[in-house]
Formats: C-alpha cells, sequence, structure tokens
C-alpha cells in the first residue's frame, strides 16, 4: 500500500535536487575581485589608465558652460589654466591617464549632483560637498577649502555694511543650487526674498544694473568678479565657516561609482605632497582675506 508514496517522495526529492544543481550552475559565481571592482578601493580596480571609466582608456570630466574664472581661463576647460582645469589634471594623471586621454564634457551646475546616472566619470565645478547631495552622488575628499563672500557695488548701502545684521534688509542674489543662496537664506535671513539665477553672469548683471542690492559668491570668484569684471564692484566681506567645519568643494561621481575611492585616493595624494596648495598659489593668489561678517 505504501510502495507508491514512497516512489512518489523519492521522485520529488530527486527532482528538487536537479532543480537546485541547475539554480546553482545558473547564479552568478563568485568573482575574487568583484568586491574591489564594486568599490572602487585597492587593488587592480586601481590600476593606472585602466579604470572602468564611461569610455575605455578614456576619463570623462565634466563642466559648466561657461566655465568661469578663476577655475578656468577663457572659458577652456581643456587648455589646462586656472585652478579646477589644473586640479582635473592632475587628478587626471594621478590615476594614470594623460592630458590626451582626458575628454572635456558640458554639463550644468545643477545636474551635476541632482540624481541619476552620470554621462561623466567625475565633475569639477565648485560644487560643495553636503550630507544633502551625498544622498545622490558620491564625492572624493574635498580640493579646496572655500569661503562664501558678498560682493556690492562701491558707495551703496550694501557696500558699507559690516555685519550680517546689516545685510537682512537687502535685496541678495545668488546662482540657484549653490551654498551662496543657502547663505543668503540660512546664515543672513533676509528680510525680502533672495533672487535666484540660472548662472552666476545672470547674477552679475542683475548687480550691475541695480536689480539686486549685492551677491553671494564664493571667494575666489568674489575676487575676481571686482578685479576684472564688474568694474565698481568691492568686496564687502566673507561669511564665517558654518558648523565649525570648512566648506569644501569635491569632484562628483555617480552615487556608488566605482571609482569614488580612486578619486578620492587621487585628491588625498595631491594634497600631501603639495600639489594642490602650488595650484592654489599659482592660480587662487588673488584671493586673499576679506573682512569676516558677524
Amino acid at each position: 500500500m505504501h510502495s507508491a508514496p514512497r516512489a512518489l517522495r523519492r521522485a520529488v526529492a530527486a527532482a528538487t535536487v536537479a532543480l537546485l544543481a541547475t539554480a546553482v550552475g545558473c547564479a552568478p559565481q563568485p568573482d575574487e575581485d568583484t568586491g574591489a571592482k564594486a568599490s572602487g578601493s585597492t587593488g587592480t580596480s586601481c590600476a593606472q589608465g585602466k579604470l572602468t571609466t564611461k569610455a575605455s582608456g578614456k576619463l570623462t570630466i565634466a563642466t559648466d558652460e561657461p566655465a568661469y574664472e578663476p577655475w578656468f581661463k577663457d572659458d577652456k576647460p581643456a587648455n589646462g589654466k586656472g585652478f579646477e582645469s589644473a586640479v582635473a589634471y592632475a587628478v587626471a594623471k594621478q590615476l594614470g591617464y594623460d592630458k590626451s586621454a582626458v575628454v572635456w564634457q558640458s554639463v550644468p551646475f545643477n545636474k551635476a549632483f541632482a540624481p541619476g546616472e552620470k554621462t561623466f566619470d567625475f565633475d569639477i565645478n565648485q560644487v560643495s560637498i553636503s550630507a544633502e547631495r551625498k544622498k545622490a552622488v558620491d564625492f572624493s575628499s574635498g580640493y579646496y577649502d572655500v569661503r562664501q563672500a558678498v560682493v556690492a557695488l562701491k558707495g551703496t548701502k550694501a557696500a558699507k555694511a559690516t555685519s550680517i545684521a546689516d545685510l537682512k534688509g537687502l535685496k541678495l542674489g545668488a546662482q540657484v543650487g549653490t551654498t551662496s543662496l543657502n547663505y543668503i537664506q540660512d546664515v543672513v535671513k533676509p528680510t525680502r526674498e533672495a533672487a535666484a539665477y540660472a548662472k552666476n553672469d545672470q547674477a552679475k548683471s542683475a548687480l550691475e544694473n541695480k536689480q539686486v542690492d549685492a551677491i553671494v559668491v564664493d571667494l575666489p570668484t568674489a575676487f575676481y568678479i571686482t578685479a576684472a569684471e564688474v568694474t565698481d564692484g568691492t568686496i564687502v566681506g566673507q561669511f564665517e565657516n558654518q558648523g565649525g567645519t570648512p566648506e569644501q568643494f569635491g569632484l562628483v561621481l555617480d552615487k556608488g561609482s566605482a571609482l569614488t575611492s580612486c578619486v578620492t585616493g587621487a585628491v588625498d595624494a595631491l594634497r600631501k605632497d603639495g600639489t594642490l596648495a602650488k595650484l592654489e598659489q599659482t592660480w587662487l593668489s588673488d584671493a586673499v582675506d576679506a573682512p569676516v561678517l558677524k
């Protein structure tokens, strides 16, 4: 009476073993290099000139258009002139890519750190590292410590401000999506709504046309604006860093990018051997201290 059920059970067991064997055979098998490639940490994943990049054998670097001075020179990121162009090529060299292997790409500032897969290997465009942005993208370690500054026209009420309180009643402007705009909203907390512009050029034009009383930009940009672009512009002062830690610009990468730790390692090496300091002295030496607004 029990022979048929026993035979059935044996058949089911045999089928189960066969299915399991098939499943194991079809499943992805461990690759001893997978961990390194996924994390971008050590070993072959950071091999000189052999990274898994967007274009094989090339390093694709993005920045906004126009590319502003003193970060770039003559709106030509590929010429190696200007602080960020020089840093980009120094990072590329550290990773094993010479100048001929670098491909430049134009990406709007806000799009660089928006959610979604990137078309570049890393972006360099005065993007400040923040916890909020880290939700959507990866950052390298910081390549430049920066402060935000206020620029106004000489002889105006804004130009005479010596404190944050003096700025509260003014019409202030900055580029959208920047920490410059955050400083207006979170530090100054003006009584009048801040003006947000798609590009710094628009913010500068608004200042020159007296549509705003002052604009907020990073300090090196403030020095360039007042020295070469807005002839009657003046730096009112700079803000203290918030929270006790310096604001830093970082290179932007895909969220979870296998290149993140390789690029971070390159930036760290350039800081350690003094390259970043030399490049800062070469291209940003005019950005000296300005009065601190408290």
